[in-house]
């Protein structure tokens, strides 16, 4: 069984930082694509920012300059720096992976279980 498990969202002021982490445990032979999510009230989950295994990085364009997503490949862990956070940053962010549990196993999407982040003004 293959869990993510997310840390480090809060309350934040306008202009502050957090720093979200999820870590990936359980029956895991490889991870591929690694990302962020994020859904405010009333809207769809959007992509905030995503990571390759060789660390390619792609992010939606509202984040782009404030956002930093990076990886662990040995903790199996996927990070988001969050800098400059504004009011509409405000909304439950989610973890994401791709990954297999054997060599021979087809890839599965798996998903964390959400973190609050708020921005207040």
């Amino acid at each position: 069984q293959v869990q993510l498990v997310e840390s480090g969202g809060g309350l934040v002021q306008a202009g502050g930082s957090l720093r979200l982490s999820c870590a990936v445990s359980g029956s895991i032979f490889s991870i591929n694509a690694m990302a962020w999510y994020r859904q405010a009230p009333g809207k769809q989950r959007e992509l905030v920012a995503s990571i390759t295994t060789s660390s390619s990085t792609n992010y939606e364009d509202s984040v782009k300059g404030r956002f930093t997503i990076s990886r662990d490949n040995a903790k199996n862990t996927v990070y988001l720096q969050m800098s400059s956070l504004k009011p509409e940053d405000t909304a439950v962010y989610y973890c994401y992976c791709n990954a297999r549990a054997r060599s021979y196993s087809p890839f599965n999407v798996y998903w964390g279980q959400g973190t609050q982040v708020t921005v207040s003004s």
